[in-house]
């Protein structure tokens, strides 16, 4: 189950919701979170793991994925916009990376 904490922003187009597995990301795998998002219909899921796309077949997925290049959240706020323009274009299945650098 997804607990969602419903967080408008008027620099996304789609609803910005932030969520917190019952079950620990640390230890569930990228599947079992995807699956996860996907049945508390969530449209995009973001994520700093640069490895999903290599593991997990995103044909046919419900959720689309943003990567973004850098998890210091410090660093990462100074690139929404950066991460707006991935996610709002964003569809089902599709993957996108923001490259975000480390200073």
């Amino acid at each position: 189950m997804i607990s969602s904490i419903f967080a408008p922003d008027s620099r996304f187009s789609k609803t910005v919701q932030t969520a917190t597995p019952a079950v620990s990301t640390s230890t569930s795998s990228p599947g079992e979170l995807l699956k996860a998002a996907e049945q508390a219909e969530f449209h995009v899921l973001v994520t700093t793991d640069k490895n999903m796309a290599n593991q997990q077949n995103l044909k046919g997925r419900a959720i689309a994925i943003v990567v973004l290049g850098n998890s210091q959240w410090r660093i990462v706020q100074r690139h929404v916009r950066k991460i707006v323009s991935a996610v709002n274009p964003a569809q089902p299945g599709s993957y996108a990376e923001v490259e975000i650098p480390f200073q």
